[in-house]
């Protein structure tokens, strides 16, 4: 089978694809700021020990973990705004089911990385007069953060293509601009191929520099442990 690739109305339309690509990186970022917000007080709730605050947040994360994304854009763009009265647009729904869905895995994420350190190092911070706070700031979170990076970078990258769902709700996302050019062009293959491109492209450089940030902060730590 022969197929005539032909990307030129892709090109003459391609501040279309930028448009989507920048709702996209809007999105993301803003939905990664408070998912990290969301997470750190479920995993501060999680390691609580009080039961009253534990056991909501372990329901939350497991609510989370085990329904499907699109369903969280469903529900905070047509159910949401029949609870709290306040109608909400395409962006902010998005924001709503993306921050809250990847907050409970940043939960788990945060509370892996500090549970993963041993019980010997609070010990032994104390013992040389470091109170809980300080032992926390200076010995025990930089070892957890080089635990937490990269489970941490690997959740973002899915945050970001789970934007792609917000073109469900009619968000100039991406995705959605690539469906209204693939209405004006009649090229789906050039478009998603070009599509599929542009994520690829935008995750890999960041790819590149999370590596580059893992690496010095490995560095730091183990300069911090001599």
């Amino acid at each position: 089978m022969n197929y005539d690739w032909d990307f030129s109305g892709v090109w003459s339309h391609r501040d279309m694809l930028l448009a989507g690509f920048v709702g996209t990186m809007k999105i993301a970022a803003v939905a990664i700021a408070l998912g990290v917000v969301f997470g750190v007080v479920l995993a501060a709730f999680r390691l609580s020990g009080r039961a009253w605050l534990a056991r909501p947040a372990l329901w939350i994360i497991e609510f989370y973990r085990n329904t499907p994304p699109l369903v969280h854009f469903f529900w905070a763009f047509y159910a949401l705004p029949v609870l709290i009265g306040v109608s909400l647009d395409p962006y902010a729904a998005a924001v709503i089911a993306l921050s809250t869905q990847s907050g409970a895995f940043f939960a788990e994420v945060f509370r892996g990385g500090l549970v993963s350190i041993e019980r010997g190092q609070w010990e032994a911070a104390r013992a040389i007069g470091m109170r809980s706070h300080q032992a926390l700031r200076r010995v025990v979170l930089p070892q957890a953060l080089a635990r937490m990076l990269p489970p941490f970078i690997e959740r973002s990258f899915e945050l970001i293509k789970t934007t792609a769902l917000a073109s469900t709700l009619a968000y100039s996302d991406l995705l959605y601009q690539a469906m209204q050019l693939n209405s004006i062009t009649f090229r789906p293959l050039e478009v998603y191929t070009v599509v599929a491109a542009i994520f690829f492209l935008a995750l890999f450089s960041l790819s590149l520099l999370a590596r580059m940030a893992e690496h010095r902060l490995a560095v730091s730590t183990r300069a911090a442990g001599h």
